[in-house]
């Protein structure tokens, strides 16, 4: 609409219209209208480390979601100049530098033994036709396809002295982690309401119940079905033109 487009004009933007001004909320309040992006990792990092400090005292939950790696990027020099793939890599290096800050602000407040860490991604890396500098081989399709490249990613779970360090194959999803981390935390799940997702404890290494290995997985593309899965088979239909 002839409106927005004026309205940004007079924000100082240009055609096309594909990066407003995003402000920096804290709770309700706007803290900052347009904050140097190249900080936020840092300024997330200092907020989880207070958080952490806050309620060490007692059970917490911290979800920590990094702006990195989408795009556009923005990254602190030091990290770019010790990067071998561009503003991509320096931001997976800054990544590893914050979990490595906070892995040890656990050991310096003896929470170590008693927090379970879990890494990991909702999508796998943008292909380099769209402005990525990741990898997913050797699987195929990238973010934003429902083909293995697209869909699956690593998940780490830390938790010393409980979670052996093992490796598994169990097809598994974000909305696993609910039921999962509910019961090791001693909390029961609703049972007056379907709840997607299974406890993984037993792929864990952890006491729990039997894990449905077979259970159908469905790769949904807007409203329409584009793959299922259950076990080692998947069925890929194709979509908006794509070959199977």
């Amino acid at each position: 609409p002839e409106e927005i487009e004026d309205m940004l004009r007079n924000m100082g933007m240009t055609e096309p219209w594909v990066r407003p001004p995003l402000p920096l909320v804290e709770n309700d309040a706007v803290i900052e209208a347009q904050p140097d992006q190249a900080s936020l990792t840092n300024r997330y990092l200092e907020q989880a480390l207070r958080f952490i400090m806050a309620n060490r005292e007692q059970p917490f939950f911290l979800y920590l979601a990094h702006m990195y790696v989408h795009l556009p990027i923005y990254v602190q020099e030091r990290f770019k100049k010790a990067s071998q793939n561009g503003d991509y890599g320096a931001a997976v290096e800054c990544i590893d530098w914050v979990t490595g800050v906070i892995l040890a602000e656990l050991v310096e407040l003896g929470l170590d033994d008693n927090t379970i860490v879990i890494f990991t991604s909702d999508n796998g890396a943008l292909a380099p036709e769209s402005g990525g500098s990741g990898s997913n081989e050797p699987l195929r399709g990238s973010k934003g396809t429902t083909y293995e490249g697209g869909q699956r990613v690593p998940c780490i779970v830390r938790w010393p002295g409980h979670v052996p360090a093992e490796t598994s194959d169990v097809v598994a999803a974000q909305i696993d982690l609910y039921p999962t981390l509910a019961r090791l935390c001693g909390a029961s799940v609703p049972t007056d309401r379907t709840v997607d997702g299974q406890d993984l404890a037993e792929v864990l290494g952890l006491d729990g119940p039997a894990v449905d290995a077979d259970r159908p997985f469905f790769y949904m593309r807007g409203p329409a079905i584009a793959a299922v899965r259950v076990g080692p088979w998947k069925l890929q239909l194709a979509q908006q033109g794509e070959e199977k």
